[in-house]
């Protein structure tokens, strides 16, 4: 199968990579640019556990053909925030919403995209939003507690500074 030219961004870098037109995104990531914070759970679609985001929306990234991402922006659980960890990584460390960490990176990708659209979700809100991803160890509920304590996290620190006092 001749291979052919991917063109894209993945965590802010442009890569140009050759690609068979069978090889899903997830991959490429893993296979060809070691970003193996993406996992392969099912490979069905149906665990989340290879979500990621393709121009700003979650995905699954292996039912997701790489061709199909040409010129595409690509976020995986790496590039979330490369300096320090995003609110959700941090709150799912405190809430203990990983045990095994195997859909860990799936459900912060996929609650990232959930607090993009929807910045402060009801618990009923966060079940929908992540009810595609799977998990066999926590029970949902300190997920579900981890996504709200990022929420509210996330809104203090764009919520405005209060102004000075006059004097």
């Amino acid at each position: 199968m001749a291979k052919k030219i991917l063109r894209c961004t993945v965590n802010g870098r442009q890569i140009e990579l050759a690609v068979a037109p069978n090889q899903t995104l997830v991959q490429v990531l893993r296979d060809e640019l070691n970003l193996t914070g993406t996992k392969v759970g099912c490979d069905m679609g149906t665990c989340g556990c290879c979500t990621v985001h393709i121009n700003g929306k979650a995905k699954l990234s292996c039912l997701t053909l790489a061709l199909e991402c040409q010129g595409a922006q690509i976020t995986t659980i790496e590039g979330l925030n490369q300096y320090e960890l995003h609110p959700l990584q941090k709150a799912f460390a405190e809430k203990g919403g990983s045990q095994c960490g195997f859909c860990t990176p799936g459900f912060i990708m996929k609650s990232a995209a959930l607090l993009a659209e929807n910045p402060a979700p009801s618990r009923e809100e966060i079940a929908a939003g992540l009810s595609g991803n799977l998990c066999r160890c926590t029970g949902y509920v300190k997920i579900y507690d981890a996504v709200e304590q990022a929420a509210q996290e996330m809104q203090r620190a764009e919520a405005p500074a209060p102004a000075p006092a006059r004097t």
